[in-house]
């Protein structure tokens, strides 16, 4: 049988990207089965999907999961996030990110299960020496957050040598918006991100958005950055599973549009969208960021056949739409 043919095993289903991605599989006539803690993820945004709440460390649970299910293909999203947390508890992130990844790749590997999609970063890269970034730019990570993620891809191509796992790690750039039918969505009281922290100071009283710096050198002074439809990014692993499907080498690719867009740029998109203004002001720079980091997409178009097909209005469109069904429950 062909591993396109069994289930796949989503780790983090529940979550933002995942439970998109679970979306995509299923329209894409896949069986899928998730695996969540729901720590921070939300169990109705599985929707049709079965889901085992428990962790990638159980590897007992994880093994009898690809057992029951025939499981043949792993898209594994289930990590801690937050780059500012992860500088404060280190511990949290070696723990769930790493460990609790090589106990992941392990319980599949005892059910046979050889292909992974990891869910990866762009902020692998550090700051990046030049842009676009390509994805022979040099690894240099500046958070734990970003080592986690450096980290599992060296154990993924160990893997590979010793064990014959095929992996293809998606390095995102900034995953945005909602689903197009309006069904899920970014959770605002989690999420830092800008889009979301955006949409909160335009719909909710008392909130505005701090803008860090408008004296870089871009076109408006604000730091740029690659903005992906979370729905392009969803498809971006569909691909991937099928490149590792049809026998594919393992990769490590950039999934990003190309294009960047700058802090005001996207405050301007979301003001065109709802027809109002955003409260802001603009504040003393932020300590590591970068000032500009966008993606190169040739070899994501090369690899994988994939590309991005929506641009920033379409992604703050959808998402102000989301959080502006959410809102009599997001106060």
């Amino acid at each position: 049988m062909s591993p396109l043919d069994g289930t796949v095993l989503v780790t983090g289903g529940a979550g933002y990207i995942g439970s998109h991605t679970v979306r995509s599989l299923r329209g894409a006539g896949r069986d899928v089965v998730v695996l969540d803690t729901l720590e921070l993820g939300r169990r109705e945004a599985v929707i049709d999907a079965p889901l085992v709440v428990g962790d990638i460390a159980d590897r007992d649970l994880v093994t009898a999961t690809c057992n029951e299910h025939g499981v043949t293909q792993v898209v594994h999203f289930a990590a801690y996030k937050s780059v500012g947390e992860s500088m404060g508890t280190p511990d949290k992130y070696w723990r769930n990110n790493v460990a609790g990844t090589v106990e992941l790749i392990e319980a599949c590997l005892a059910a046979d299960v050889q292909n992974i999609v990891f869910s990866s970063s762009c902020s692998v890269y550090g700051t990046p020496p030049s842009v676009p970034v390509t994805e022979d730019a040099p690894i240099d990570p500046e958070s734990v957050y970003a080592e986690t993620k450096a980290m599992v891809e060296k154990i993924l191509k160990w893997y590979g040598v010793t064990s014959g796992l095929n992996s293809v790690s998606l390095r995102y750039f900034n995953a945005a918006g909602a689903s197009f039918d309006g069904r899920i969505g970014e959770d605002w009281s989690y999420s830092i991100n800008l889009i979301p922290v955006v949409m909160k100071a335009l719909m909710l009283p008392d909130h505005e958005i701090k803008v860090f710096g408008d004296d870089y050198d871009t076109h408006d002074g604000t730091c740029i950055r690659d903005y992906i439809h979370v729905e392009d990014l969803a498809d971006a692993h569909v691909k991937a599973l099928e490149h590792l499907g049809k026998g594919g080498d393992s990769l490590q690719v950039n999934i990003g549009t190309g294009t960047g867009s700058s802090v005001l740029d996207v405050i301007k998109s979301v003001e065109r969208v709802a027809d109002a203004p955003v409260p802001h002001s603009i504040v003393e720079r932020r300590a590591g960021d970068p000032v500009t980091s966008y993606a190169a997409p040739e070899f994501a178009v090369e690899s994988l056949g994939w590309r991005a097909q929506h641009g920033l209005d379409a992604i703050v469109k959808s998402a102000y739409e989301w959080h502006l069904s959410q809102l009599d429950g997001a106060r």
